[in-house]
């Protein structure tokens, strides 16, 4: 979903939705994407905006067009995958470090906090 009020750039949403929707498996490699034109239509957006999405997607390894045929979704490279999802980690965890700040919470309390969800979840780190 697109917001004018979102305070991010609408070409930059259109590029981070579809690129979570690859990352998250969503879109499979090899899948079509909607031309530049039909996207623009559909959202009710300038072919402008849906260009720059489609070229910085392009840019980031994660869909190609291919002259005549469409835009498909490229194989994931797994240094891509793995930048995308460092990037998601380090974000939660600067939002969890920004509400632990406000709530005053210490580094070990914090430390405490991540170790009992890491065990709830049953995951060894």
């Amino acid at each position: 979903m697109l917001s004018n009020s979102a305070g991010v750039p609408l070409y930059q949403q259109i590029k981070e939705q579809v690129g979570t929707a690859i990352l998250a498996g969503e879109l499979g490699e090899g899948e079509a994407l909607p031309s530049v034109r039909v996207l623009a239509r559909d959202l009710r957006i300038s072919i402008i905006t849906t260009t720059r999405a489609y070229a910085e997607l392009a840019a980031d390894g994660f869909i190609a067009t291919v002259p005549g045929k469409g835009v498909y979704v490229l194989p994931l490279d797994s240094a891509l995958v793995r930048e995308q999802l460092l990037r998601q980690v380090e974000d939660g965890l600067q939002a969890a470090l920004d509400a632990s700040r406000r709530a005053g919470l210490e580094r070990d309390e914090i430390v405490q906090i991540l170790d009992g969800l890491i065990a709830a979840e049953g995951v060894r780190l």
